[in-house]
């Protein structure tokens, strides 16, 4: 249950979100549908309320509506995926993609697009065939999972997370993930659409998004959004230290084993929909906790939240401002995030010091 404190929060993001869904109808590289009445009726179209409108426009507003929801619902499995990493960690510099567990989820997509169909990889991509596409995610899972459980042994002893180790670690898995999945990418390099789709993978992408990424995204935020009445008042606990919660009654194991696998659930929905993007996951959760505290009975579902509106909002912003430059999600958040991130070594310098 949220705190009263945080439910205007909570009321602000949800309608910004739904504002920003609503611009997300109107801006795009064309300009055949520049009124919101001709959007309203494009959606009431699409549930069969409507007549639709006439030429292209209606495929438009589909697009968009589809491309809308879909940053939403990877923003809002990100912003979840982060808050759950740093909690379980215990250090607010940790994300899924500083840990790799994005580049896992990416690697395994890749990998499982390659074993299902090789060159169909564009179109497995774009639509449902068969097994496919459900293919896809759950090997992004597998993926995620996988690298999410293999850093924090490599960087725990003793139940003990070392940070510099975490960091290290982190950076060692996403430099190999990296050099697999180019290796993948030049095994394709023939196919200049395979190529081209894994390139794009790297980067993220939002373009020519379907109702199924939009279900898969969504549908991933809220299972991994199962696991915040089981985990969110032991994480408080685990802030203090592993043997501290465990001397409190905290099965620290069950709790690890929960929030690791809604984290990488949350991320690999997102990477199986939009590929890698970045950041939305480190940023995400200090901005809440700045607005709300550092309390995950509040923090996990404001993340959810605020990382849709995070995510949303910067895709608008690029394609209003840049209708025609193409400007892929993962560039505009580096952009926005590699700062951020470099704010936040040079605020924690004096921690960092003494690791």
């Amino acid at each position: 249950m949220l705190r009263r404190r945080s439910a205007p929060l909570a009321l602000a993001l949800a309608l910004a979100l739904a504002a920003l869904l609503l611009a997300s109808l109107r801006f795009g590289s064309t300009r055949a549908v520049d009124e919101l009445s001709a959007a309203w009726r494009g959606i009431g179209a699409l549930l069969g309320l409507a007549d639709p409108l006439p030429g292209a426009a209606q495929t438009i507003v589909e697009l968009r509506l589809w491309r809308g929801l879909t940053a939403a619902g990877v923003g809002a499995a990100l912003g979840l995926s982060g808050a759950l990493v740093q909690g379980i960690f215990r250090n607010g510099l940790a994300s899924p993609g500083i840990l790799g567990i994005s580049g896992g989820a990416s690697l395994g997509a890749v990998l499982a697009v390659l074993l299902a169909g090789g060159y169909g990889l564009g179109l497995q991509l774009a639509e449902p065939q068969g097994a496919g596409p459900w293919l896809v995610p759950v090997a992004a899972f597998l993926g995620a999972l996988g690298t999410a459980f293999l850093v924090y042994r490599l960087a725990s002893s003793h139940g003990r997370v070392s940070v510099p180790g975490l960091l290290l670690v982190g950076i060692a898995v996403n430099t190999l993930l990296a050099g697999l999945q180019q290796l993948a990418q030049n095994l394709v390099l023939g196919d200049l659409e395979a190529s081209r789709a894994i390139l794009a993978w790297t980067f993220g992408t939002l373009d020519d998004r379907a109702g199924w990424h939009a279900a898969v995204a969504w549908g991933g935020a809220a299972l991994a959004l199962l696991a915040w009445p089981l985990v969110a008042w032991e994480l408080d606990l685990v802030a203090s230290g592993h043997d501290d919660a465990a001397a409190l009654g905290v099965d620290v194991a069950r709790v690890r084993i929960l929030t690791l696998g809604a984290a990488a659930l949350a991320a690999a929905a997102a990477v199986a929909v939009a590929g890698q993007i970045g950041f939305v996951g480190l940023v995400v959760p200090h901005l809440v906790r700045l607005l709300a505290g550092p309390g995950h009975r509040t923090l996990l579902p404001l993340a959810a939240l605020a990382g849709a509106v995070v995510l949303l909002g910067a895709d608008v912003a690029q394609t209003a401002l840049f209708p025609g430059a193409g400007v892929q999600p993962g560039v505009v958040m580096a952009l926005v995030g590699g700062p951020f991130f470099v704010w936040l070594l040079w605020r924690k310098r004096r921690e960092i010091a003494v690791w």
